[in-house]
């Protein structure tokens, strides 16, 4: 199928360009999202006598979208989850709930420019892209955590399993510590005279 584009598809092509894609693709994305129209005799004369307005539509939406991107690009949000000690989460990280993270940092950004390769499954930083415009993106690092200490310690730049493996040490310290103060206890006992049965009756001598 044959369409115009009415802005800048990655891709596939420039604003007013004529291109053939797949007619799914055109049906149920380029065209519901007014991003192209039928290339039709009748559109392409009508985007001719829009194409003014659509360009200068186009300078003012990418001008705001450099303005989100310059004050979201490389900041960090933090997205506490429940995980397991192998640090797989029960779950996901959706683009929903970064829209919502964005949000409560005071950002408006829609489901659909949030861009990920795969759901986020794991414990860790993870680079999240934001499409906010055709020509404009901005990348934003989300520290998925179990607790808000946990996340300070990833964002310091240890792992998961760093972590864990400080917490067994640290664990098996304290276990040996434990039979360290057990053992002293025990030599103290032997020491003890009373526990030798070394005091006796002067009348026994």
């Amino acid at each position: 199928m044959q369409v115009i584009l009415l802005e800048r598809v990655a891709k596939l092509g420039q604003m007013g360009d004529v291109v053939n894609v797949k007619p799914g693709y055109a049906r149920n994305f380029l065209l519901p999202q007014g991003k192209a129209l039928r290339a039709s005799d009748s559109n392409i004369e009508s985007f001719k006598h829009r194409k003014a307005e659509l360009e200068a539509r186009n300078i003012e939406t990418r001008r705001e979208a450099q303005d989100l991107a310059s004050r979201v690009d490389g900041n960090t949000h933090v997205v506490i989850r429940s995980a397991s000690d192998a640090g797989a989460l029960y779950g996901s990280v959706s683009p929903r709930d970064i829209v919502d993270v964005l949000a409560e940092s005071g950002f408006s950004i829609e489901r659909g420019q949030v861009v990920l390769s795969a759901p986020i499954k794991a414990l860790g930083l993870h680079d999240v892209t934001l499409v906010l415009h055709p020509e404009v993106d901005a990348t934003i690092r989300v520290n998925v955590a179990r607790s808000a200490e946990e996340a300070e310690l990833q964002a310091s730049g240890k792992s998961i399993q760093e972590l864990a493996a400080e917490e067994e040490s640290a664990a098996e310290f304290e276990i040996a510590e434990l039979f360290d103060d057990i053992g002293a206890a025990g030599m103290d006992d032997d020491s003890d005279p009373r526990s030798q049965g070394e005091s006796q009756d002067p009348r026994d001598a």
